[in-house]
């Protein structure tokens, strides 16, 4: 074969492009890679700029000036002359309304008044009263501690021994000197307030009261004991519901194992829309499939739960129904939003459509089958056609990429996402449960872990009473220092009209005056106001 009179025969030219054309081939794919992880890498660190420094709604107002919108929407104006409504679009932007000048709220009639009458000084002679000039000042008494003296008085027996009154009952550790509204304010001061116990002994302190780490964790403990047969008897009515929201939280656990170390471990949440009833579940700290299938074993109704592969089982099981969470799903789009800006905002807007319904709802207080009825008519045209963009761009991104995996997650799980609309009961979202939980994870931030599996048991119990109070409205320290005082020698087959919903304070050392049930507008009047 003949050179080409610089030294390469043609076959050699050959090789040489077949070679270069490899490399080119390499290099392509290897620009494809890097270009993906930079991708990855940009979303991940877009992610956790929008944690550390953005805002931690997902809720989507501004669907801009071309969006279209529900008929229904000149109805919702009309409510919204009477309701707030949080609206940020290009129209309401363009005429900002004026600024008001701030007014000073009066303060609530109930609080206790300590008058200081002021006269003239001097006061001219012939003077004659015509009213009175008041102004109100707001101050605070940090709590108090006192100790409650129990004298049983003796007497001596004529025909000898001795005769003692018995104690009160209403003393929940007979063997400590720690009275009801003491445990009370110490379990809600740490489980819901998130007040460790050692910054709580530190306040004791500057009261001049020195309390041992040791004693009050032996406090709790058993005042926790004697909370027990009630959590008992809130986990047995919440799985008696036929509705029930599922969630799970991580709760840190000390590693008896690896001393110094912390293992993850997680608490269980079900809670009944419906009966406002929730309760806390923990089993060694598992997140695996066995668990969720031992405590809802025997349960029939609807089960509504995220995403997670664990409740996956449930779907198409006799006697449940499963629903999904669109919170869940739109929060996927939002964090894809830097990825790919127009698939995500375009799902994001039919998700806030349906969102606008539930609003909408909510502001006329419609009932069930009201519900149902809009959303067949508003929110299911919108959920066949959200489906059919999502079947349709599915192949047309990346599947790892951050609004391959928005899509891929609300596809694999839609059947779940549009059954809400069947029910004016159900819920568009799982926002409940995880309200539920949120206590759970700001009390992790301040105490860090649990000691062991007995004290995240424990913390599963406190923070199930506390939580179904807080559904309630029911002041959880009056509730406590109340339920403290009676338990122990209130009847167990009784034990449901302790639970918040039913309760009724009868110690005369609680306010008779607990919060009103939702919405909790007032605290608790004072006793001497």
């Amino acid at each position: 074969m003949k050179g080409n009179g610089s030294g390469h025969t043609m076959e050699g030219l050959l090789q040489l492009n077949r070679e270069l054309e490899l490399k080119n081939l390499f290099l392509l794919s290897e620009n494809k890679r890097l270009e993906e992880k930079l991708s990855k890498l940009c979303d991940e660190l877009r992610y956790l700029r929008r944690t550390l420094f953005g805002r931690s709604s997902e809720r989507v107002t501004d669907a801009g000036p071309g969006q279209l919108k529900f008929a229904f929407y000149e109805e919702l104006a009309v409510c919204a002359a009477s309701q707030p409504v949080n609206q940020t679009g290009a129209a309401h932007r363009a005429a900002a309304p004026s600024k008001r000048k701030p007014v000073r709220k009066p303060l609530p009639d109930y609080l206790e008044r300590r008058r200081e009458v002021i006269e003239p000084d001097p006061l001219p002679e012939g003077s004659k009263h015509i009213g009175n000039e008041i102004t109100e000042i707001l101050e605070y008494v940090p709590g108090q501690l006192y100790v409650r003296e129990i004298i049983r008085r003796k007497y001596a027996l004529k025909d000898g021994g001795v005769v003692i009154g018995d104690l009160p009952g209403g003393i929940p550790l007979p063997k400590s000197n720690a009275g009801p509204s003491l445990l009370a304010h110490l379990l809600v001061s740490k489980y819901q307030d998130h007040l460790p116990f050692y910054r709580q002994i530190e306040m004791f302190r500057r009261m001049g009261v020195e309390l041992a780490a040791s004693t009050v964790n032996g406090w709790t403990h058993a005042a926790i004991s004697l909370l027990q047969p009630l959590y008992d008897r809130l986990k047995k009515e919440v799985l008696c519901c036929d509705y029930v929201q599922v969630d799970e939280s991580v709760i840190p656990v000390l590693d008896k194992d690896r001393p110094g170390a912390a293992r993850k471990g997680y608490h269980w949440m079900v809670r009944s829309p419906g009966k406002r009833l929730l309760f806390f579940h923990y089993d060694k700290g598992s997140r695996a499939k066995h668990v969720v299938t031992d405590l809802l074993e025997g349960f029939q109704g609807t089960l509504q739960s995220d995403g997670y592969v664990a409740y996956d089982s449930y779907e198409g099981k006799p006697g449940i129904v499963l629903l999904g969470c669109w919170a869940h799903a739109r929060r996927k789009f939002e964090q894809a939003l830097g990825n790919d800006p127009p698939r995500a905002k375009y799902a994001l807007n039919r998700i806030r459509h349906l969102y606008e319904v539930e609003r909408f709802a909510a502001a006329n207080l419609l009932g069930d089958e009201q519900i149902k009825t809009l959303r067949m008519e508003k929110s299911l045209p919108v959920l066949e056609n959200l489906k059919k963009w999502l079947q349709k761009n599915q192949p047309e991104v990346l599947p790892s990429s951050k609004i391959g995996k928005a899509i891929s997650y609300a596809l694999n799980i839609y059947g779940r996402l549009e059954r809400y609309v069947s029910d004016g009961r159900f819920h568009i979202d799982n926002n409940l449960a995880e309200n539920a939980v949120r206590p759970l994870a700001l009390g992790r931030k301040n105490y860090l872990f649990c000691s062991n599996h007995q004290s995240a048991e424990r913390t599963a119990v406190i923070y199930s009473l506390l939580g179904t109070c807080k559904a309630w409205g029911v002041n959880p320290v009056v509730w406590l220092t109340d339920v403290l005082d009676r338990i122990q020698e209130h009847s167990v087959l009784r034990l449901d009209e302790l639970l918040p919903g039913k309760w009724k304070p009868e110690s005369p050392r609680c306010s008779s005056d607990p919060l009103p049930s939702i919405p909790a507008a007032a605290p608790v009047q004072a006793a001497h106001a």
